[in-house]
């Protein structure tokens, strides 16, 4: 019955896959993402100025300008070579805690539905304390009480989320368990291990994906903002939230200082709910 239930599922996520790549704007979407993280992998070996270095007699320079193709900041530093840089920072802060908090939403989801009773009772409740909060101000809170720093955002951002995923991760296991292959593998003396990692998982996980991929772009936004705020990475690390807060200096003299880093945060949360749209 496991092989059995595994090729259902393998057909499945063939036949899904074909009908995703049926999809423009999320094929699209893949694409820019796939360039935008490949940009930000390999930005240490690219051919771009250092995006920390300082050319006094080019601060504000627009784009076009020789050598600075997005133009330069308020300090001379070429605004493209830290955007590229900044990508790196953007990106972990967007998708590293949103997996972390998938990871975490599993364990108490699962536990939840699966052992049901007090269990449920305290897990839920005690989730339920957090959805009192906004989760942006309850994200700016938790990283208000500790040290500025990546650590801080991925650290406040994966919290905010675990209670949003884990009640989505609930509600699908309890369908799952209401099937009837659930009851025959009961019956068939599947113990709670087989049924989690052979059944249950496999058949609740996609919801669960097409959830956790439309969170990453907010959450790329949400980590911009708590850098544009002081609350993330310090300068002079390059995050295209601390571009942005940097940029509303001069936002009159030279926006594209702000617009640049801006735009790429707009495209690229978008990108993911695309892709979201496209997998769901």
């Amino acid at each position: 019955m496991i092989v059995y239930n595994n090729v259902l599922f393998s057909q499945k996520f063939v036949t899904n896959l074909r009908k995703f790549s049926e999809d423009r704007m999320a094929l699209i979407s893949s694409f820019f993402l796939i360039l935008i993280a490949s940009l930000a992998l390999f930005a240490p070996i690219l051919d771009i100025q250092d995006p920390y270095e300082a050319v006094k007699s080019m601060r504000n320079a627009p784009p076009g300008s020789p050598g600075f193709f997005l133009g330069a900041d308020g300090h001379g530093r070429d605004v493209l070579s830290r955007m590229i840089w900044g990508g790196r920072v953007s990106l972990i802060v967007g998708i590293l805690p949103t997996l972390l908090a998938m990871m975490i939403s599993l364990f108490f989801g699962i536990a939840a539905a699966f052992k049901g009773g007090l269990i449920d009772t305290l897990i839920m409740r005690t989730l339920d304390v957090f959805f009192a909060f906004p989760l942006v101000l309850l994200a700016i809170a938790i990283a208000g009480v500790m040290e500025p720093g990546i650590i801080t955002e991925i650290s406040s951002i994966t919290i905010v989320l675990v209670p949003y995923i884990s009640r989505l991760v609930r509600t699908t296991t309890l369908s799952v368990m209401a099937q009837s292959y659930i009851e025959a593998a009961r019956a068939g003396g599947a113990k709670a291990y087989t049924l989690i990692i052979h059944f249950i998982i496999p058949n609740m996980i996609a919801p669960v994906i097409v959830y956790v991929t439309t969170l990453i772009g907010l959450m790329i936004v949400v980590g911009s903002g708590l850098s544009f705020l002081g609350l993330g990475v310090q300068p002079p690390v390059a995050d295209w939230g601390e571009m942005v807060s940097e940029g509303r200096v001069v936002l009159r003299k030279a926006p594209h200082v702000t617009l640049f880093p801006g735009l790429a945060i707009l495209l690229v949360s978008l990108s993911f709910n695309f892709v979201g749209d496209g997998l769901q």
